[in-house]
């Protein structure tokens, strides 16, 4: 039997939420911090956080664990944020610049 979901705090998920918007580098913002890969790793560590909030909600869709769905997600995201962190991940260049 599977164990128990989690109910996280209350303000847990909202102020994730926020957080993971006050990190995301929106258009105006790109060109000056598309290459700063602490910047870039905060944004996907914010966002793997989010997802594993909302699936371990009680009303997250049953099957929803860490080796499945969103979980492969948040996982994802946090290998993402781990190959800026390492420098093994760079800047791709603007597609519409051409680079």
């Amino acid at each position: 039997m599977p164990p128990p979901r989690q109910r996280w705090p209350e303000q847990a998920l909202p102020l994730a939420a926020e957080l993971q918007r006050n990190l995301t580098i929106n258009d105006r913002q790109w060109h000056a911090l598309k290459g700063q890969r602490h910047r870039r790793a905060a944004e996907q560590i914010s966002s793997a956080l989010v997802l594993l909030l909302r699936e371990s909600e009680p009303s997250a869709p049953k099957g929803s664990d860490p080796g499945t769905g969103t979980g492969q997600d948040a996982i994802a995201l946090l290998e993402h944020a781990l190959g800026w962190l390492k420098g093994e991940i760079r800047d791709p260049g603007c597609p519409s610049h051409g680079r």
